[in-house]
């Protein structure tokens, strides 16, 4: 039995991408949620790398977000692990530690496989472009940004 077009644009419609906000910071871990959800994104969170592994063996993302400095496993050790289950999700390094530290440590996340590096602070946009170029399109997102704007005009 063939579906009629508008069930099937149904479907696709309000598919949401999961992403995994992994930083030992709750208040960034906090604001992170706020503008993945806004955005249409279904999030998990973890308070560091060795839930974060716990989590994404119960229940893969479509993406992770994970910091660098943290404790118990950080960000790198994490980076790791998750390319060792999955070679191609998409994981976005941040890092706020000291200059030298955190351009280094930036640099040793792509080079283990982290698709987009941001350091800390970043702005909401540039969180929105990285999702943009690592995501599929959301079709839900698009149509609340479209929403939004709408609205302004």
């Amino acid at each position: 039995m063939r579906l009629p077009p508008d069930v099937i644009w149904h479907k696709v419609k309000t598919y949401m991408a999961t992403i995994m906000i992994v930083d030992d910071d709750a208040n960034l871990r906090q604001l992170l949620r706020r503008i993945l959800r806004r955005a249409k994104y279904d999030v998990v969170e973890a308070a560091n790398g060795q839930e974060a592994l716990v989590l994404f063996r119960q229940q893969p993302t479509d993406l992770v977000i994970t910091d660098l400095f943290m404790p118990q496993q950080d960000g790198l050790e994490t980076i790791s692990a998750l390319r060792r289950l999955n070679n191609h999700l998409p994981i976005i390094a941040i890092s706020g530690g000291g200059a030298a530290a955190q351009f280094d440590m930036l640099r040793a996340a792509s080079l283990l496989g982290a698709a987009r590096v941001l350091m800390k602070p970043f702005s909401i946009e540039e969180v929105h472009a990285a999702l943009r170029d690592l995501l599929p399109a959301n079709p839900a997102a698009t149509e609340s940004s479209q929403a939004d704007m709408d609205k302004k005009t």
